[in-house]
């Protein structure tokens, strides 16, 4: 794949395009939203598919418990909003009304991590994983692209319990198409390396690839695991790739603590302690600007993931 020609689309229209296949093929499908429907293309679902369409006004928690009793109704309900607001604001409703009972309610996290850019920090989902998977019952899924995004809302509809999917607003290089496998609860290995592994999620996966191309120029083999289901983590190859290459990098548009850094150094502190380090957001707010920019100021592209795995790599010795 030549990584310098890929086509951009925002996850978010995976999300839509993923909704509308499913309320095209099952009347039990339902959408909610919390008058953002533009932002989460669920507008697609309204305008094709009215009967399957809600909104909720600006009201995450009286939307989340909506969506539970949709669900004790036998419906599936797909809940639609900013990632912020629906793991910040709706948390409780989350945990005791939906999680609590194992419900088949399915959180649509929308504009998660920096790349938000002008909306700040408000707006920018940067704890959202680490609330989420701390929640009994709770799938979280974090795509790479919009395809996968698409394939992801398609497969977790007839899951048992909660699921909570992460994606972001602006476009991301797509980097699977229609072939490429997707298992949930599977990581995808993205490329095979034998000296140090970056396990990534979300648009932090195309940039790791981009800097294991820069690294075989200097003779480093770096395998990229594409961890799109952060929980229930794939530990065979979280583990297989511990084991092989001897050392781990994280990268993740989220804060490093809570999110795939922690869920990938639990299983490894347990099992295969390895040299790792973390590409994420150290431990601060982030701020309002250009997408690009606060992704290059935060350290979370390639040349932060090129250099991890170099400090990786010495401390490997």
């Amino acid at each position: 794949m030549d990584l310098n020609a890929v086509k951009r689309i925002p996850q978010r229209d995976g999300y839509g395009q993923g909704l509308l296949s499913l309320c095209a093929a099952r009347e039990n499908i339902v959408v909610l939203d919390a008058d953002v429907a533009a932002s989460t293309r669920t507008n697609w679902v309204r305008d094709q598919y009215p009967h399957h369409f809600y909104n909720l006004g600006i009201s995450e928690q009286d939307m989340v418990g909506t969506a539970a009793g949709l669900a004790l109704g036998g419906m599936i309900p797909y809940v639609s909003t900013y990632g912020v607001f629906l793991s910040g604001r709706a948390f409780d409703q989350m945990r005791t009304t939906v999680c609590y009972n194992n419900l088949k309610v399915r959180f649509g996290g929308a504009h998660a991590g920096i790349s938000v850019g002008p909306d700040g920090a408000t707006h920018q989902a940067l704890e959202d994983i680490a609330l989420a998977r701390v929640l009994p019952n709770m799938t979280v899924i974090a795509p790479c692209d919009s395809e996968q995004t698409r394939k992801a809302v398609i497969a977790a509809a007839d899951l048992d319990g909660p699921v909570y999917f992460r994606f972001g607003r602006e476009p991301v290089p797509v980097i699977t198409d229609e072939t490429t496998p997707f298992v949930l609860g599977k990581a995808r290995l993205a490329r095979q390396g034998t000296d140090c592994a970056v396990v990534a999620c979300g648009a932090m996966v195309y940039e790791a690839l981009v800097a294991a191309e820069r690294l075989a120029t200097q003779g480093i083999s770096l395998r990229v695991l594409d961890l799109h289901t952060i929980k229930p983590l794939d530990q065979d190859a979280v583990l297989d790739a511990a084991r092989t290459c001897g050392a781990v990098v994280t990268a993740e548009e989220h804060q490093r603590s809570g999110g795939l850094f922690g869920a990938v150094s639990e299983v490894l502190a347990r099992t295969c302690p390895v040299p790792m380090e973390a590409v994420a957001v150290q431990d601060t707010f982030g701020e309002s600007g250009a997408p690009e920019a606060l992704m290059d100021k935060y350290g979370l592209n390639a040349a932060a993931i090129l250099q991890a795995a170099n400090r990786c790599l010495a401390r490997k010795g």
